[in-house]
């Protein structure tokens, strides 16, 4: 069986029909922005009123906690699912049934008492997460070139925006309403991004065509959340339980089995030839390591800027407080993101992702020295903020640089699930590190100066390892300056 034809980009299409077609850039940019925030403002949605969810729910805080790890959980496993079924029947379609899933996850927690109607709402919002690795491809499909790299570029910014935008405003409403207003914003905001999606964003034209690889999907399913459990409940578990290293093994045995049986099949969910090109691979492996130096940022500051002022270090602030420190990276993260392109645009993506690692790096090594003062920790999370601009503003660059148009959606994926692996090796780490080096006050017992130093320490030498793996990158230019490397699917002549 062959496969359904690709295609064309509708900017590659015959003359005069691409351009009387073409979108609106301005609005097709601001409205996929937008729905790029709303999903990221869902996942710190929850963590004000992390400690009161037991309460809220009737459940233990180990069994709470699923409504954090489900989510984790869900949007491993949706989003490079949800980036192939994209590229095979479209991905603003794919983008639409994502913010369906988000506003229904939404409205099931909002109208949650109980544990398991949580859960499952917390899912739902999970399967979302494909949102702005989708954004990203639509807008190469159609924007003009010249567009395409800042574009991307605050695209993928809105993962860092949302995110430390929503923890302050989660706070506030936590704090002055019920706690289910929460989850009846977060469905109205998707309500709102799912109109405008409607209204102005268009359905690509590219397409891969084929089969969805069920079996594929589902072995890729089973390793991820293996995986991700396994290093997200370790510590509670016990890393040396059975539980955990039993999960750790089938990973490894399901994946390895996973990725001969992908190599095999003529469609497969994730095409691991272009995976291996220098270009996505490196670019993958940084961006691990860039997610790994993000999250370890985010579990020290709201730490230190709640511990009480009795341990030394800690300053004792409130949620909201924290969430307004926190803010100004997201906006750093906006405002760095058309010197990102510009970057990108003169020097290539590689020059760009090496610069955001050296920022990093450089952050965390002052915020082992400035950690005293609130001033400090802003300063130091609009450094990182910076950093992790140029860096979310490159790889999207990388990965369409060296993958077909009808496979974009897909790698595009690929590269944010690298990114979630390594915010949850981050937090695994951070939280063995933070229990392990500690002091006792008041009967409690607290993480140490010291035990943030390190993780600190880590989260610097991650940001350099982002860079010697930038470095083995080839220097070519962007994707927006040069066509896509290969016009067809890889596939189109399955072997027999």
């Amino acid at each position: 069986m062959s496969e359904a034809p690709v295609r064309p980009v509708g900017s590659a299409g015959p003359a005069g029909s691409a351009s009387a077609a073409r979108p609106n850039p301005n609005a097709v940019v601001a409205v996929l922005a937008l729905a790029g925030i709303t999903v990221s403002l869902m996942q710190t949605l929850v963590i004000p009123i992390v400690p009161e969810l037991p309460k809220y729910l009737n459940a233990s805080a180990s069994n709470a906690a699923w409504a954090v790890t489900a989510t984790l959980l869900a949007a491993a496993v949706a989003t490079p699912m949800a980036g192939r079924i994209g590229d095979m029947f479209g991905k603003r379609l794919m983008l639409l049934i994502s913010l369906v899933l988000l506003v229904s996850g939404s409205v099931v927690a909002a109208l949650s008492d109980s544990l398991v109607p949580m859960i499952i709402g917390r899912t739902l919002q999970g399967l979302a997460s494909a949102v702005v690795p989708l954004g990203i491809s639509i807008m190469r499909d159609e924007l003009p070139p010249e567009r395409l790299a800042g574009s991307t570029a605050l695209m993928s910014a809105s993962l860092g925006v949302g995110g430390a935008l929503g923890l302050p405003s989660a706070a506030f409403i936590a704090d002055h309403f019920n706690w289910h207003v929460l989850f009846w914003t977060s469905a109205a905001l998707g309500v709102v991004a799912f109109a405008l999606v409607m209204l102005l964003v268009p359905e690509s034209k590219v397409r891969s065509g084929g089969r969805f690889d069920a079996v594929g999907a589902a072995g890729l399913a089973v390793g991820l959340v293996s995986l991700l459990l396994a290093v997200s409940k370790g510590a509670d578990w016990g890393w040396a339980s059975g539980t955990t290293l039993g999960l750790f093994a089938l990973a490894v045995v399901v994946l390895a089995a996973w990725g001969f049986f992908e190599l095999r099949t003529s469609q497969p969910l994730v095409d691991l030839r272009t995976t291996v090109r220098r270009q996505v691979l490196f670019t993958n492996l940084a961006s691990i390591a860039f997610g790994f130096s993000m999250f370890a940022m985010s579990l020290v500051l709201p730490q230190l800027l709640q511990l009480p002022t009795q341990t030394g270090y800690g300053l004792g602030k409130s949620m909201l407080t924290v969430g307004l420190v926190m803010a100004p990276q997201g906006l750093v993260m906006m405002a760095f993101a058309p010197v990102s392109a510009a970057i990108t645009k003169s020097r290539g993506p590689k020059v760009t992702l090496m610069i955001g690692a050296v920022i990093v790096g450089a952050g965390y090594g002052l915020n082992i020295l400035l950690m005293s003062e609130v001033w400090h920790l802003i300063l130091v999370s609009c450094i990182i903020g910076a950093g992790v601009g140029f860096a979310y503003g490159a790889m999207p660059a990388l990965i369409m640089g060296a993958v077909p148009a009808s496979e974009t959606a897909a790698a595009n994926s690929l590269n944010t699930l690298m990114r979630s692996i390594g915010t949850s090796v981050a937090s695994a780490l951070a939280g063995v590190i933070l229990s392990q080096m500690t002091i006792s006050l008041g009967g409690h017992t607290l993480p140490s100066e010291n035990g943030f130093k390190v993780v600190m320490a880590i989260g610097a030498g991650a940001a350099a390892l982002a860079f010697v793996l930038a470095s083995f990158l080839p220097g070519r230019r962007p994707a927006d300056t040069e066509p896509a490397p290969v016009l067809a699917e890889p596939s189109a002549e399955p072997a027999r």
